[in-house]
């Protein structure tokens, strides 16, 4: 597993790609009905490599397969409050059916070509996987303990909301995190060129997510007479009124914190109250203007339609699936707003959901995460900012635990690395990888 790159003992840096290629190797496929492989085979995997350097582990199963990991490592002063660091083991499928959706390489072969790692979860998120296991080995073997006690976590089904991994391990296992007030996990700390200058950005917020179920329902008949009382027609209404809604502007304190930043790297104006102005502070941004951009208002997307069975029957019911996002303190307006666009026609029900998060900007870790970047790669910045999706930090604020997204990763600057999460041929760069785990490193010998 290991490859030395030079003489002397194994380093996070000898381990850090190779453990990455034997992570994607294991397909943990996440489908969202519980029909997919699981992750308990990876979860061994992690299990031998903690029990390799003597860690006693916490190994626990919401469903048969569906496998967290979960230990404690005891810090200089175990007086303060604890960190979790925590990652996940699942991943969303790879599509390989032909046309636009092939991939290059087999998503699941955890192949290297010309300097990046390649497959499902090379970014989302067993690259950070790689990145923390590999660190903790190294300083294990070293007997260089972490400032304060640190709760590292290996969670299930993050992909599906962490019903089955990080929800369920807070909600049955809550001893587990005891003293714990932070965490770091994903989508954040990779680098972005704003400017010509190398820009970090840091995950302090998260948006909300409600997966919605719009119901029509109606009379059922024959296709061939008038029907006033169609279930299919008045749910397409309320879907394209839905999916056409232009929400407003809406900046949280993270958003403008960033915008800020980018405003006086790349000497544009800032005005948070010009679509104009924050639209080019957003494009600023270049590949993260994906992410940015969903971040500046609510989104409610349409992704689902289900209705009939025949085509010459009106069916009963008609259904349709929308995932919207909501911004920190706006949950209540969102769902006001999409029954109102609904009408009266249509039921709304909650499938599922889950808070948004906004976890101090100047907190001492923020800074010690800030000083860990900037030490490794002088010159550079780090910009907070509010992610789009979600992480497991969801689960751990039920614990009144602040979240944080610091995936140290220091990219070249013609790599989409939004288009990676979720996308086809997902890679990593291996110098990229070994420059998270030096910085992982610093940050432990601070937090």
């Amino acid at each position: 597993m290991t490859e030395r790159r030079g003489p002397g003992p194994v380093t996070a840096a000898d381990e850090v790609v190779p453990m990455t290629q034997e992570l994607v190797r294991f397909d943990t496929s996440n489908y969202g009905d519980d029909s997919g492989p699981g992750e308990r085979a990876a979860a061994e995997y992690v299990v031998g490599l903690l029990q390799d350097v003597g860690f006693d582990l916490e190994v626990f199963e919401s469903r048969p397969g569906r496998t967290s990991v979960v230990t404690r490592w005891e810090g200089r002063d175990p007086d303060r409050p604890a960190l979790v660091l925590h990652g996940h083991l699942d991943v969303v499928p790879a599509v390989r059916h032909g046309g636009a959706d092939d991939w290059q390489v087999d998503p699941f072969a955890g192949e290297l070509h010309d300097g990046l790692v390649w497959g499902r979860g090379a970014v989302d998120m067993k690259d950070m996987d790689a990145m923390i296991l590999s660190v903790v080995r190294q300083r294990v073997r070293e007997g260089r303990p972490p400032a304060r006690d640190v709760v590292l976590a290996m969670f299930a089904d993050e992909e599906s909301g962490g019903v089955l991994g990080s929800h369920w391990a807070v909600e049955h296992r809550p001893e587990l995190f005891a003293g714990a007030t932070e965490a770091i996990s994903e989508v954040g700390g990779y680098s972005v060129e704003v400017g010509g200058r190398r820009a970090y950005l840091l995950q302090t917020a998260e948006k909300g997510l409600a997966w919605l179920r719009l119901v029509a329902e109606g009379r059922a008949g024959h296709g061939s007479a008038v029907n006033p009382d169609n279930p299919v027609t008045e749910l397409a209404a309320a879907v394209a009124r839905i999916g056409a809604h232009r929400w407003p502007l809406h900046l949280v304190p993270a958003a403008q914190r960033l915008l800020e930043g980018v405003a006086d790297l790349a000497g544009l104006r800032y005005d948070p109250d010009d679509e104009t102005a924050v639209a080019a502070l957003v494009d600023a941004l270049g590949p993260a203007a994906r992410f940015v951009g969903a971040t500046v208002r609510q989104t409610t997307t349409p992704t689902t339609l289900t209705a009939g069975y025949k085509v010459n029957v009106v069916p009963g019911q008609a259904q349709a699936g929308v995932d919207a996002r909501f911004l920190p303190g706006t949950e209540d307006e969102l769902m006001a707003q999409i029954a109102a666009l609904a009408g009266p026609g249509v039921r709304v029900e909650v499938q599922h959901r889950d808070a948004a998060l906004e976890a101090p900007v100047d907190a001492p870790l923020v800074a010690a995460m800030t000083a860990a970047v900037t030490a490794e790669d002088p010159g550079a910045v780090v910009l907070p900012y509010l992610l789009s999706a979600g992480t497991d930090n969801k689960a751990l604020s039920r614990l009144g635990i602040a979240g944080y997204g610091f995936a140290p990763l220091r990219l070249p600057a013609d790599l989409d690395f939004p288009a990676m999460f979720h996308g086809v041929d997902e890679r990593v760069p291996t110098d990229a990888l070994v420059f998270g785990t030096r910085v992982l490193d610093r940050l432990l010998d601070t937090v």
